[in-house]
């Protein structure tokens, strides 16, 4: 039987629903994903209610992590899915060697990066889940995740990364070298600096806790005063401000939000108002957020395949990714002022 049969509408309805003691019903395929990492969702509607069936990726030791993660910031007030008990009273199914989970369908409005006032309340639950999570332990038989990669080492090779790249730019006469090399020298000044913050970071001073990992519009639904988060498969426990990072950098780099001081100050002090930053955080952040991640991942993964890659597309991405970078210099300096100023110190460069 191949995957699309597998997993198709009909025989998720005949094999696996029942081990949910769910007996017909209405079941919609989401998302279908036929890679390395097999991911399937589905939409299930059995009589007035809304369900969320996911075929998981990973193993059951990480699957009982996410579970004690659900339970542990639904019992502390944030609104999150909760596993739903099989028919043998579990919090999943065993299935053609597949582990499935069923939850019910949370509703709301995902959240607008064009919304201020979804922006405030994203900002706000964020700082609330790190809050009530920083003693956060999973039950007995998960594996422990944990993140606490070291941003200095990481950027530092990447920013080597990119000396190398631009080498390799050289030897080629294509639109695609062309654009990297007239874009290195800002990007050259991104990545450089940002090395140079992670290098003052003392991560044993790091604020830690419960991490998301994926907190973005996405995984955010709204429906008036109540933020629900979903898709906790990432979460593992980290630095907090990999969270903080992750999240605005998602909102700063569009159109729209043209790397703005203001917003990131504003979402970082609504953050504030639940949990507490120090200065080893906040350097975290903007080193995170001046590496100009997506110049040195596309130019990486085009020159690994550049034989057999649709060069158009990635010609089209790198356009893209370089489209605000003096903004994004602009919003460098000016956030480090700020972190000068707050914290009444004089930073090295």
């Amino acid at each position: 039987m191949s995957s699309k049969e597998i997993f198709s509408e009909e025989n998720i309805k005949k094999n696996v629903l029942p081990l949910f003691n769910i007996i017909g019903g209405q079941v919609s395929q989401i998302k279908f994903k036929n890679t390395e990492k097999q991911r399937a969702v589905y939409k299930v509607i059995y009589y007035d209610k809304a369900y969320c069936l996911k075929k998981v990726y990973f193993s059951k030791e990480d699957l009982l992590f996410v579970y004690s993660a659900l339970e542990w910031l639904y019992r502390n007030g944030i609104n999150v899915p909760r596993f739903l008990p099989s028919a043998d009273k579990k919090r999943y199914v065993l299935w053609g060697g597949m582990l499935f989970v069923l939850t019910d369908w949370l509703q709301g409005e995902k959240c607008d990066y064009d919304n201020l006032e979804h922006i405030i309340k994203c900002s706000t639950n964020l700082g609330k889940m790190h809050r009530i999570s920083k003693n956060f332990t999973p039950i007995h038989g998960s594996t422990l995740r944990e993140g606490y990669g070291n941003i200095y080492t990481s950027y530092n090779k990447h920013f080597n990364d990119l000396l190398s790249i631009y080498n390799k730019s050289e030897k080629y006469n294509d639109k695609f070298s062309k654009i990297y090399a007239d874009n290195f020298s800002d990007n050259f000044i991104l990545s450089k600096r940002a090395v140079e913050i992670a290098s003052l970071i003392d991560h044993s001073k790091l604020t830690k806790s419960l991490c998301h990992m994926d907190y973005v519009n996405k995984n955010i639904l709204i429906k008036g005063d109540i933020v629900s988060v979903i898709d906790f498969d990432k979460c593992r426990m980290d630095y907090v401000s990999h969270d903080i990072s992750y999240f605005l950098r998602r909102i700063l780099k569009r159109n729209n939000s043209k790397w703005s001081l203001e917003i990131a100050i504003s979402s970082i002090n609504l953050y504030l108002e639940e949990n507490s930053l120090n200065l080893n955080d906040y350097l975290y952040t903007i080193s995170y957020l001046s590496f100009p991640q997506k110049y040195w991942k596309i130019s990486r993964d085009y020159y690994k395949n550049r034989d057999k890659c649709n060069k158009e597309s990635f010609t089209l991405l790198l356009n893209d990714a370089v489209e605000r970078d003096d903004l994004q210099i602009n919003f460098l300096n000016d956030f480090l002022d700020y972190i000068e100023n707050k914290f009444k110190i004089k930073l090295p460069g």
